[in-house]
């Protein structure tokens, strides 16, 4: 499994800050880097695809793997709504000889932080403003007036852990933000 030379990129942040247009823009740039696709017990939205973007699955299949230790991290993020990252998609992609690029929650990314301390890079994007965060979670079109707030009260509670990250990028302006991570995946590489 895990060879000490292994390297790995963590962008975490509160949900609606823009880490996954950031971690598109750094795989599109960057073939050394792959995507690692987690698991979620969650539907699919729109024109997501099992195996492409997550690993769709009911929550008795997510318990099965828990129990046999198959992730390297696993979080209940919302009321029965699973989501971890497999060991053997982390293999997998190491297989290839790329780095896996690993676009999870705040508290999903301490844990793997601190099992590969030395071999990972962790970017937190942090948005501008609660205020501005809310406008684009709504932008979304995809929550309720509840899910809304239940988002909004988690991501003031994930921005108090970002001194837990190598590097803080603020996310007033998406391309700045991307040329930030783009730095320090370079220097990291």
């Amino acid at each position: 499994m895990y060879h000490p030379h292994h390297k790995l990129i963590i962008i975490t942040a509160p949900s609606g800050a823009g880490k996954t247009s950031i971690t598109h823009y750094l795989l599109s740039k960057y073939p050394s880097l792959s995507f690692s696709v987690s698991a979620a017990t969650r539907q699919a939205r729109g024109k997501e695809q099992d195996g492409v973007d997550y690993y769709f699955m009911n929550e008795e299949s997510f318990r099965a793997k828990i129990d046999a230790d198959a992730f390297v991290e696993w979080e209940m993020v919302y009321d029965g709504k699973y989501y971890g990252t497999l060991k053997s998609e982390l293999e997998r992609i190491w297989e290839q000889g790329k780095v896996p690029v690993l676009d999870i929650d705040v508290k999903g990314a301490i844990h793997v932080q601190q099992q590969f301390a030395g071999d990972c890079l962790s970017i937190f994007i942090e948005p501008p403003s609660i205020e501005e965060l809310k406008k684009r979670l709504s932008g979304r079109g995809s929550e309720t007036p509840e899910s809304l707030a239940t988002r909004v009260n988690k991501a003031s509670y994930e921005i108090s852990f970002k001194h837990h990250f190598n590097i803080t990028i603020i996310n007033d302006q998406l391309g700045k933000a991307c040329e930030e991570a783009e730095k320090a995946v370079l220097a990291f590489l």
